[in-house]
Formats: structure tokens, sequence, C-alpha cells
């Protein structure tokens, strides 16, 4: 059944706002304000700009807020400046005293914010806002169980709290999970041969522009072979499969067209002619090619597939492929990522490497990274087999941490032990699978499954800033769980006549009448 209704061409000016020009203290974005520390972390964002010079930069809430933002809803930097136009609760969010309909910033602005909040910044934010919510929790826990007198001059029943005993520190607590990843970047699948014939059209442009400086000194153009260079490389380029001695071939052919374009550029700034003339990013752009050179002539006058530090990129070169042995893809383009997750769910970034490296090495600065967050040492590091060296045995044996995983040496002969530890290294591998659930979060619901900045600086910001908007996510389900049981834990209460009561035990929650 549908029923028309006459008049549905609404004017906006007859559109009724429920909240009466005031925000609602359920929105989710005022709840994730007041998790995040914006004082504290204001202070050391300050520190970073002159007193007296300059113009004054936006503020770090806006700054930050945006950046939170734009990862939490998966938006393009031009999309989020429009939501942050019609959106009262976003412009609250990045610290607006009121509602305006100007944009705050221009889209242009997200890359500043970015480089401005590089990844070592956003790795501390993300520490103190963790802290921070967690204080905050914990205080709404408090809060909700003061509730006022009802009128019978009884005391409101207090909370209980832990011991002394339970209060005092421990030596070892808690769960570390630990696992590397690659965070693939926004590129096309790199080829010795895409890579060359790019980087010769890049040189023939150069030369177009270098020649016009000196055509009066120099005469004619350098001849670059262009139409021929180019059908070269379609020859083989449109085969599906073509032969390896005709991409040897190919590769050859670039190779020399692309020495010739380097000597026509050298003769040129020999005449006069300048590249940053041309433009700066050019400048950047030849030295990549020189580099892209001379690593594939060692690759094609030698035996070797591989070379340190290789080019897959001519926008950008800082990536390097990275092999994870993954039956989707065996190699990948990006940065190497090394996380720890806290038992809690908590996800930090500990290192970050454009050059791949053996994850195996971090467990060490990452046992003491734990030490310094918490206080204390965990109780168990639950790592894959990579993480199962004798060093890493030995240091976490030194400190009285057990590592997930067999011991060495042969197996004992009491069934009732072998099957007790089976138990084990089964219970932890499940608890490992914390870490891959982060990942998972991470590159399915986030950004880490394709960064599109171009800029190291920039890559990095995000990739930090993702997994600080993971775990805003956590403290604000947390949050939400906890005022659903208090509201809940309420309802019955009133049905029975009953004052609530909040015990806070070991950690958790737990709500009775």
């Amino acid at each position: 059944m549908y029923r028309r209704k006459e008049g549905n061409q609404l004017s906006f000016d007859d559109f009724f706002l429920p909240f009466g020009g005031k925000l609602s203290g359920d929105n989710r974005w005022v709840k994730l304000a007041d998790l995040i520390p914006w004082d504290e972390l204001e202070h050391h964002y300050a520190s970073q700009f002159s007193k007296g010079f300059g113009a004054p930069a936006k503020p770090f809430r806006m700054a930050l807020g945006a950046l939170i933002i734009k990862e939490r809803l998966q938006v393009t930097d031009e999309e989020l400046v429009e939501q942050i136009k019609e959106n009262p609760y976003l412009q609250f969010f990045l610290g607006l005293e009121g509602f305006q309909f100007e944009a705050p910033f221009d889209p242009s602005m997200m890359v500043y914010f970015r480089r401005r909040l590089p990844e070592k910044t956003i790795n501390d934010c993300n520490e103190r806002i963790v802290r921070h919510g967690k204080q905050q929790i914990a205080q709404n826990k408090q809060g909700d169980n003061d509730d006022p007198d009802d009128g019978d001059g009884s005391v409101p029943a207090a909370l209980e709290r832990p011991s002394q005993d339970a209060k005092a520190p421990k030596r070892h607590q808690g769960i570390l999970l630990i696992d590397a990843t690659c965070v693939p970047s926004d590129i096309r699948y790199p080829t010795d041969l895409s890579l060359l014939n790019e980087a010769r059209e890049t040189t023939e442009k150069l030369i177009d522009e270098m020649h016009k400086q000196v055509r009066d000194v120099f005469g004619h153009k350098p001849r670059t072979n262009q139409r021929q260079a180019r059908r070269q490389f379609l020859a083989v380029a449109k085969k599906k499969r073509p032969r390896l001695s005709k991409i040897r071939k190919a590769i050859g052919q670039q190779l020399r067209h692309l020495a010739r374009n380097l000597s026509s550029i050298d003769a040129l700034i020999a005449c006069g002619a300048r590249v940053l003339a041309a433009g700066r990013h050019w400048y950047r752009k030849l030295l990549v090619i020189s580099e892209l050179v001379r690593q594939q002539k060692i690759l094609y006058h030698s035996d070797t597939r591989s070379i340190q530090g290789r080019i897959v990129s001519l926008t950008q070169p800082h990536i390097r492929p990275i092999v994870r042995g993954k039956t989707r893809n065996n190699v990948e383009f990006g940065a190497k990522i090394s996380i720890s997750v806290s038992g809690d769910g908590f996800a930090f970034l500990d290192r970050l490497s454009w050059d791949p490296y053996n994850e195996g090495e971090d467990l060490k600065s990452q046992v003491r990274t734990f030490h310094r967050r918490h206080g204390f040492y965990p109780k168990v590091v639950c790592a894959d087999q990579i993480y199962r060296t004798r060093s890493n045995r030995a240091l976490c044996m030194r400190h009285g941490i057990r590592l997930s995983g067999p011991r060495l040496g042969r197996p004992k002969n009491d069934p009732d032990l072998v099957a007790a530890e089976k138990k084990i290294a089964l219970d932890d591998q499940r608890q490992r699978n914390g870490v891959e659930g982060k990942f998972g979060q991470g590159k399915r619901r986030f950004g880490l499954g394709l960064v599109r900045e171009k800029l190291a600086e920039t890559s990095g910001c995000t990739i930090a800033m993702n997994l600080l908007v993971m775990n805003l996510e956590k403290l604000l389900e947390l949050l939400f769980v906890l005022i659903a049981i208090f509201q809940g834990l309420l309802m019955v209460c009133i049905a029975s006549k009953r004052r609530p009561t909040l015990l806070i035990s070991s950690g958790l929650s737990l709500a009775t009448c």
C-alpha cells in the first residue's frame, strides 16, 4: 500500500530542526570529542611554529580533527570540506564556536595538515588519546554509579574498588600481540619495460622544455627518435605473453634511447639551459630517471634480477617491492609496518619502513615500548614463527616473559605434558588472531588497503592516522557499551525498585542491582 502526499516539493525554509539550535549530547562526534585531550596535544603542536613570523596556522584541533574525520568517513579532501560545511557536529568536533556556512579551510590545506603532523607526532597522539580515553571511560563508570539520594535518608551504594594489593604495579600483566604487514600504495604494477618507456617519454618532454631556452645558441632540437621508440615499445607491450628474449631486446632498445636523451640533456645544459627553469619537478624526475637507468643497466648486463633500492615508480621513488610470499600477492609495493596490539584491543604503530626488513628484529623494541607505555612487561607475547629466534627467546626468558610457540629441543615423553603444551599453543594462536583482525579492519574498513597519498611523509601520516582512528573506534565502542549496560541496568532496577550498583573487577565492568 502506498499513500501519496501532496506538496512533496518542500522548501528548505519550512524544514523543521528538532534540536532547536542545540547539539545533542548523545551524538557520536560529541562523545568522540570528549575522548581526546585537545589541550594536552595542543601544547606539543604549537611548539613546531614560530611565535613572531609567518601567517597564523590553523589550530591543532582543526588539523587533527580534519584528519580523523577523513579517515573515519573514508572521503576525499574535497568531499571532506563539503561534509564539514553541511554538518554542525563536524564543525563542533573541529573546535568551531558556532555553525558557519563557509568552509573553515580549503581542501588543499589537508596536504599541509599531513605534513605538519608526521608519523612520530601521530603515534604520540595515539598513545595520549588511548590513555586519556581509558581514564574518561573509568570516570564515566564511576559517575554513572553516583546517583542522588532517593529521599529515604539512605546513602547511595559506593563503587567497589580494587584493594591496595590489586592496585600495586605488577611485574607482568597482559598480552602483547605483534605482527607485520605491507600497506600497498596506489601505483600501477611496475615492469622494467613500462618504467623505461615512461622515463623515455619524460626525457623527451624535458628536452622540449630545455631547448626553448637555448634555441638561438644550440640550433635544431636534438634527435630523440620518438616514433621509433614508441613502436618498439608497443610491439612487445601489446602482446599477451611475449617471450623473454623479446622483452630483453625491447629493454635494451629503450635503454639506448634513454642514454641518447640523457646525453642530449647534458649538451643542452652545457649550452646554458637550466633544468630548474623548466620547473622544480623536472629536476627531481631527472634524478630519479638517472638512478633508474643505472639500476636497469646493471640488471640488463648481469644475471641477477634484484638490486638494492629498486625503483618501481617514477612519481613515488621511495616505494620499494616488499616480498610477502602470500597466496594472493607474492610481491606488494608500499610501506612495511610493524604493529603491536595490547590485550584490551588497542593497536600501536611501532615501525614504518619503505625498505624491506626482517620483522623478527622488532620484538626487543616492542617489548621495551610496552613496558614504557604500561609500566610493566607483558606476561605473554603472541607472535608467529619468524619472531621465535634464539635471541628473542633469550630476551623473553631474561625478563620472565612467555613467548608463544613450541619450545626448542625434543618433545617430552609425558603425554599429559605434551597435550598441555599443545593446548597452550592453540590458545596462543587464537589470541594472535587479534592482530590479524586489526590488519583486516584497517585494510577493509579504513585506508590501509590502499594508500593514495603520493609523498613519503604524507603516506606515513595517513598510515599512523588509520591506527589512531581504529583506537578511537574502540574507545567509542567501549563508551557506548557502558552506556547501554547502565541504561539496561537502570530499567531493570526501576522495575524491581532497587538501587543500581556498578562493580569494577579485574578491568571488566559488571552491572548488578
